[in-house]
């Protein structure tokens, strides 16, 4: 694999928009495959205005946080074609360990995917994910041709991931047609189904907002702008933050957003993410049709960001918070209009 080496000099306020790395400015020293440096120039888009040869790697602007998730998500694949056979063994008798374990591996790969702009990589992980996500609330029955796919989607990602520099301008257009098609062979599991579909948001219903953050500039903003669109608990550090998700579950309800700072007193966010998802499993609430959960960061702590994405977190957003990247994922999840 050719490794770039960046020499980053950013002007002004330099600050990646949520989602990608990559959108960070300024000129940047790069040592092609031939080993002759160049200066690239990326505008406030994050595009080049100068163009890069093809074979010269481009993962985000930290490569050793890349080359981290890199190997974190080759781990995570390596297990993933026993885990699969496991559940076609299965079969309609769902086993939840491994079903977890490879849903878990694949959205973790996703978000990193997606903070690295590696698109290819974040658009399979996302369908595969997509289809464990059918067999996870048992809508669909593991049976040895969708595993055998799935399989093949594994190690289409291996691949990827072995060759990221190049990953960009891969052909994935069979495996993910044959993703694309899975859902649609065979009806779905009539037992066991996940009763999380019983707890969808009537649309005249103003969302119930969940804020965790310390900060307290942070908190006012997010609850200014989040109190338009309902109504918004807060709390101050992780462990409340669980406190608050338990009791409102208890009493028969749900949260529909929750947004959460990682670095907090008492408990971070990434352990607070934890407890929730897990408290959402308890009552048989999967995190695919759980709450929709953002965590805020410092973009110097973006590495707490992709272990984030293995507990399960939907997206994030860098501090100082975009309202506008904000209300665009709000819309993405169909939470507002």
């Amino acid at each position: 694999m050719t490794r770039t080496r960046y020499h980053k000099q950013y002007s002004g306020r330099c600050r990646p928009a949520a989602g990608s790395l990559r959108t960070a400015f300024g000129p940047r020293m790069v040592e092609n495959s031939s080993g002759f440096k160049e200066t690239l120039d990326l505008d406030g888009s994050g595009k080049m205005t100068k163009p890069i040869e093809d074979d010269v790697e481009m993962i985000g602007f930290d490569g050793g946080l890349a080359e981290e998730y890199l190997t974190e998500s080759r781990e995570h694949l390596a297990t993933v074609e026993t885990d699969l056979l496991a559940i076609e063994r299965s079969g309609a008798e769902i086993n939840d360990e491994p079903v977890n374990r490879v849903f878990r591996a694949m959205h973790s790969i996703e978000g990193g995917a997606g903070i690295f702009d590696l698109v290819k990589i974040r658009e399979l992980a996302h369908q595969t994910e997509d289809f464990l996500a059918l067999i996870r609330s048992r809508q669909l029955v593991p049976t040895p041709d969708r595993v055998t796919v799935l399989l093949r989607a594994t190690d289409r990602l291996k691949e990827l991931i072995q060759n990221p520099g190049t990953s960009n301008r891969a052909d994935i257009r069979e495996i993910m047609a044959d993703l694309a098609r899975l859902p649609v062979e065979q009806p779905a599991v009539s037992k066991g189904c996940d009763s999380t579909f019983s707890h969808a948001r009537p649309n005249d219903r103003p969302l119930r907002i969940l804020l965790v953050e310390d900060d307290v500039t942070s908190r006012l903003v997010l609850q200014t702008f989040l109190s338009r669109y309902g109504e918004c608990h807060i709390a101050v550090n992780g462990r409340e933050g669980v406190e608050a998700f338990r009791s409102i579950l208890e009493r028969g309800q749900r949260y529909d957003l929750i947004c959460m700072d990682i670095m907090m007193p008492e408990m971070d966010g990434r352990e607070a993410l934890r407890h929730v998802r897990a408290l959402e499993e308890a009552q048989g609430i999967s995190s695919t049709y759980g709450a929709k959960i953002i965590m805020t960061t410092a973009l110097a702590d973006i590495k707490g960001v992709v272990r984030c994405f293995w507990e399960l977190c939907d997206s994030y957003l860098v501090k100082p918070i975009d309202l506008t990247q904000l209300l665009s994922q709000l819309k993405s999840y169909r939470l507002v209009q």
